[in-house]
């Protein structure tokens, strides 16, 4: 007992004891660095400053090498006595350029660009300030590398490399996002996170299945929300900020608030985020095929056709959202680690403002087209340990569990019946990730994953003159959708200057779906898929010197059928109707790239990256038979039979260039350019182009920053694609398009101009703001259902604390 009470005092001194602070400032501004990150040379400690710029480096006492990076500022490497004898207190030079940062999404842990072979791009939250995107589909847009398509306002669906939906990876706080229903059609659960809560935002283009596993083909998107700051002494630790908007394209009413509060071992963070968007206004110079001047009102029993007073409002597309989140943190050592996250978000219920431009026999094919609620929960406990043991030096335990639900709801014009399509999925998933560093110059990571999606869905027909309901068809059957897996990636240093990365994953895929065929006479009424996927990489990054990276890899990657290929039905477009098909497998991707970026006397930065994908066994729509049937009656009208099969190969190749020149007096200009043509193969053997290979597209900026003050001047632009040149699946689809001088639809060129600024007024107050499409352009990005904002007025104020 004595020996345990000495025991019990010992560790109580220990956990108590003050530990070492640095305190990383800016040198130009002298304000404090948040997220400079610190890590040893062989990776094996790290810490990150706070909103002070403080950190905590008690355990990089006596080592050699401490490298210092942060967004904006040059690297810096320093050992522990030298920054003592700096009295721990270092200021970072602000650098023109950087080829070297800290990025999380190449392997879930922290490593230097230098040693990933794939294209990686970063956002950073001061990018996110100045910019001011509405939501997260925004936020991938500022990149100026990621296309995004809407088929109404409250969505967004980023295209990457010539892939997009389903063929695309998301992942919030190092968690799967994608479920057992993300479609092969345009995604919208992307604005479910919120802007103001994310901290960093990471992009890796290109296959991710080694380390994310089924869906990531074209790239992974990674949003890493605020992380909880612990106090650095025996004061608790209070930071947060709070910001109001106002935009006047949709009468935009947006309020956030954040508190960080922070003890020695426990933190309590917590964010929420109100939203608020009316109709959104297009611009007054463009196509007038864009113009919808009307909607459909319910009055007396009887739909009316109402014409609008101003034509540009696009009628239905209002909506609001909330988001909350709340995080727990406890530290009690310096190996153990224990974050909780809960995140919560809804939406109202929208317009599918796409579905609401359909015409029939001259006049609204719909009198409601309507998405529910959509609503994300999740709850992720993340533990981390350090070690110095023969298995690992790191591990990170993740366990999550998420909720969705999504909802449908329509109803031809003048009928009574309502159609209502609902969907639940119950997501969960356990990650244990390791790493391992063999000696100086090898690194392994490996890890185990397991995902659990169990799908709900339910159909419900409402005559709304008598108010009674009955059950009707589900979108989907009741199915389970699991997913095991293995991975080991190792990076090895050959020199100082080349880097080698190699990685192999197994991923086997359970699906079990019960079919309902009270509807409609499936020839089935279960389906049992059973999947094994093995992918790898092989890459490596030279830099001959700190000006110039080479970088090149091999990869593969797969997309294993989810519930949503395996078994719906839906009406892809007007006259067909997709069916479920039990026969699929495994599509597998292929892909090399190459990658150059050279700095030229700190004046100039070329970025340059190639990029070929080859898509085996692609899962795509083609025609199909349900009993010997080419066409079947659905929802009153004779269409034709659809399904998802293996029955075509698909590639894409591209180019991403950025130019960035660093002008005197605190100017600069930049321009990141993006070109990919896709092609994919026909039931009659012929080719058309992807769907979701965008046109070119790019964006330009004229900045400034002086002390306070943040200003840019930017244009984004998108090319024509004529009517030959769009894919066989939109040549009908003219409610989405300009038409041509033959009556054909297109999708035109466009441009936007656009004016930000930041203005620091105090240590306590922002303000934000500017001007997007000065020239007030009536423009619709290709593949898209609704226009972009007309000329729009932002303005934001942040207080920060």
């Amino acid at each position: 007992m004595k020996q345990a009470l000495i025991l019990w005092l010992l560790l109580a001194f220990a956990g108590s004891s003050y530990g070492q602070t640095i305190t990383i400032k800016d040198q130009q501004t002298d304000e404090p660095v948040e997220l400079a990150t610190l890590t040893s040379a062989n990776s094996k400690l790290y810490a990150t400053t706070n909103a002070k710029g403080q950190a905590d480096i008690s355990a990089f006492k006596d080592v050699e090498k401490i490298e210092i990076r942060s967004l904006g500022h040059k690297t810096l490497i320093k050992s522990y006595s030298e920054l003592k004898a700096d009295s721990f207190v270092i200021s970072l030079e602000n650098s023109n350029f950087s080829l070297d940062e800290v990025v999380i999404s190449g392997s879930r842990w922290r490593q230097s660009s230098d040693d990933v072979p794939s294209k990686i791009i970063s956002i950073s939250a001061r990018e996110v300030a100045l910019q001011n995107p509405q939501t997260a589909a925004d936020l991938l847009g500022v990149s100026g590398k990621v296309f995004i398509q809407k088929s109404q306002q409250g969505g967004g669906s980023p295209m990457i490399r010539g892939f997009a939906t389903s063929r695309l990876l998301y992942s919030v706080d190092g968690v799967r996002m994608n479920t057992a229903i993300f479609r092969s059609g345009n995604l919208q659960n992307v604005i479910n996170i919120d802007p103001f809560a994310v901290e960093n935002t990471e992009v890796l283009f290109g296959p991710g299945s080694v380390i994310y596993g089924s869906d990531a083909i074209g790239g992974v998107m990674s949003f890493q929300t605020l992380t909880p700051s612990l106090s650095l002494n025996e004061k608790p630790l209070i930071t947060g900020k709070a910001n109001v908007r106002y935009s006047s394209a949709n009468k935009e009413k947006t309020g956030h608030f954040d508190v960080n509060l922070g003890f020695k071992k426990w933190v309590f963070l917590t964010s929420i985020t109100s939203w608020d968007y009316d109709n959104l206004r297009q611009g007054s110079h463009g196509p007038e095929d864009y113009i919808k001047d009307y909607y459909v009102q319910r009055q007396d029993s009887t739909d009316v056709i109402i014409t609008q007073e101003d034509k540009l409002l696009q009628i239905p597309s209002a909506y609001s959202q909330i988001n909350m989140m709340q995080k727990i943190r406890f530290q009690p050592n310096d190996r153990w680690d224990f974050q909780y996250g809960f995140h919560y978000s809804e939406t109202s219920s929208y317009g599918r403002y796409d579905r609401h431009t359909r015409v029939r026999n001259g006049t609204a094919r719909y009198a409601e087209w309507n998405y529910g609620p959509q609503i994300w929960m999740m709850n992720n406990l993340n533990v981390s340990y350090n070690a110095n043991n023969s298995v690992f030096d790191e591990m990170s335990l993740r366990l999550a569990h998420q909720w969705f639900e999504e909802s449908r709801i329509d109803r031809s014009l003048n009928k009574t019946e309502r159609n209502t399509q609902s969907e639940e999925v119950a997501a969960y998933s356990v990650n244990l990730d390791f790493k391992k560093a063999t000696g100086a110059k090898n690194t392994f990571f490996y890890g185990i994953e397991y995902v659990l999606d169990d799908v709900n869905s339910e159909g419900e027909l409402t005559d709304i003159s008598t108010g009674i309901s009955e059950p009707g068809p589900a979108r989907y059957p009741q199915a389970k959708w699991q997913s095991l897996a293995a991975y080991v990636t190792d990076e090895f240093k050959v020199s100082d200057q080349f880097t080698l990365s190699a990685g192999a994953r197994y991923n086997h895929i359970l699906l079990d779906a019960e079919f309902d065929t009270t509807f409609y006479p499936f020839p089935f009424t279960e389906a049992n898929l059973s999947n094994g996927a093995l992918t790898g990489s092989l890459g490596g990054v030279y830099r001959p010197d700190s000006s110039l990276v080479i970088s090149a890899n091999l990869g593969t990657a797969f997309r294993s059928p989810n519930v949503d290929d395996l078994g719906k039905v839906f009406d892809s477009e007007p006259g067909s109707v997709v069916v479920p098909n039990p026969d699929l497998k495994p599509e597998y991707a292929y892909n090399a790239d190459l990658g150059i970026a050279k700095v030229f006397g700190d004046v100039v930065k070329v970025d340059i990256t190639g990029y070929y994908t080859y898509l085996k066994d692609a899962l795509v729509r083609r025609d199909f038979q349900l009993n010997g049937l080419d066409s079947i009656m659905y929802q009153g009208e004779l269409s034709q039979v659809q399904a998802i099969q293996n029955a075509a190969i698909a590639k894409v190749y591209g180019v991403q260039a950025g130019v960035e020149v660093k002008l005197p007096k605190g100017f600069g200009f930049s321009t990141d350019v993006n070109f990919q043509k896709g092609e994919e193969e026909l039931d009659n053997g012929k080719t058309s182009p992807s769907q979701h290979a965008s046109p070119f597209f790019g964006v330009s900026r004229l900045n400034y920053m002086a002390n306070k003050l943040s200003m840019e001047l930017n244009v984004n632009y998108q090319a024509k694609r004529d009517f030959d040149d769009l894919p066989e699946g939109e040549k009908d689809k003219t409610e989405f398009y300009a038409l041509d001088k033959n009556g054909n639809p297109y999708s035109p060129s466009w441009y936007t101009l656009n004016f930000k600024a930041l203005y620091k007024m105090t240590d306590t107050f922002d303000v934000s703001g500017g001007i997007e499409n000065l020239t007030d352009q009536r423009y619709r990005p290709y593949s898209s259902g609704i226009s972009g904002a007309g000329r729009n007025f932002i303005l934001a104020l942040t207080a920060h604390f």
